[in-house]
Protein backbone atom coordinates (compact mmCIF):
# COMPACT_ATOMS: atom_id res chain seq x y z
CA UNK A 1 0.00 0.00 0.00
CA UNK A 2 1.43 3.46 -0.73
CA UNK A 3 1.56 5.82 2.06
CA UNK A 4 1.90 10.00 2.16
CA UNK A 5 3.57 10.58 5.05
CA UNK A 6 6.54 13.23 6.04
CA UNK A 7 10.32 12.38 5.77
CA UNK A 8 13.27 13.93 8.01
CA UNK A 9 15.84 16.46 6.33
CA UNK A 10 17.79 18.67 7.69
CA UNK A 11 20.46 18.81 10.48
CA UNK A 12 20.17 18.19 14.18
CA UNK A 13 17.86 20.41 16.03
CA UNK A 14 16.77 22.09 12.94
CA UNK A 15 14.06 19.56 11.33
CA UNK A 16 12.75 20.04 7.66
CA UNK A 17 10.14 17.74 6.59
CA UNK A 18 9.07 16.53 3.02
CA UNK A 19 5.88 15.40 2.47
CA UNK A 20 6.38 11.69 0.60
CA UNK A 21 4.45 9.36 -1.27
CA UNK A 22 6.20 6.00 -0.80
CA UNK A 23 5.53 2.35 0.29
CA UNK A 24 4.35 1.59 3.80
CA UNK A 25 6.94 -1.01 4.43
CA UNK A 26 9.69 1.23 4.05
CA UNK A 27 11.60 2.82 6.74
CA UNK A 28 10.84 6.88 7.40
CA UNK A 29 13.81 7.85 5.87
CA UNK A 30 14.09 5.69 2.46
CA UNK A 31 13.35 5.91 -0.98
CA UNK A 32 9.91 7.24 -1.88
CA UNK A 33 7.71 7.57 -5.17
CA UNK A 34 7.18 11.45 -5.03
CA UNK A 35 7.42 14.70 -3.11
CA UNK A 36 4.41 16.51 -3.22
CA UNK A 37 5.56 18.81 -0.61
CA UNK A 38 7.23 20.50 2.80
CA UNK A 39 6.94 21.42 5.96
CA UNK A 40 9.50 23.71 8.16
CA UNK A 41 8.66 23.73 11.75
CA UNK A 42 11.29 26.15 12.85
CA UNK A 43 10.56 29.03 10.58
CA UNK A 44 8.86 31.68 12.27
CA UNK A 45 4.90 31.27 10.23
CA UNK A 46 5.65 27.31 10.48
CA UNK A 47 5.66 27.21 6.60
CA UNK A 48 3.68 24.32 4.97
CA UNK A 49 3.28 23.96 1.10
CA UNK A 50 1.73 21.00 -0.46
CA UNK A 51 0.80 20.48 -3.99
CA UNK A 52 -2.82 19.56 -4.19
CA UNK A 53 -3.62 18.60 -7.64
CA UNK A 54 -0.86 15.84 -6.68
CA UNK A 55 -2.34 15.01 -3.07
CA UNK A 56 -5.23 14.65 -4.87
CA UNK A 57 -3.78 12.41 -7.35
CA UNK A 58 -2.77 10.30 -4.89
CA UNK A 59 -5.78 9.93 -2.71
CA UNK A 60 -7.77 9.09 -5.80
CA UNK A 61 -5.47 6.03 -6.60
CA UNK A 62 -6.01 4.74 -2.67
CA UNK A 63 -2.48 6.26 -1.13
CA UNK A 64 -3.12 6.12 2.78
CA UNK A 65 -2.58 9.26 4.72
CA UNK A 66 -0.66 9.58 7.89
CA UNK A 67 -2.38 10.97 10.92
CA UNK A 68 0.60 13.85 11.50
CA UNK A 69 -0.14 14.61 7.32
CA UNK A 70 -4.12 14.58 7.74
CA UNK A 71 -3.53 17.25 10.47
CA UNK A 72 -1.11 19.18 8.81
CA UNK A 73 -3.13 19.55 5.55
CA UNK A 74 -6.33 19.61 7.40
CA UNK A 75 -8.47 16.53 5.54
Amino acid sequence: MTAIRLTRMGRNKKPFYRIVVTDSRKRRDSGWIESIGYYNPISAEKTLKIDDERLNYWLSVGAQMSDTVKKLAGK
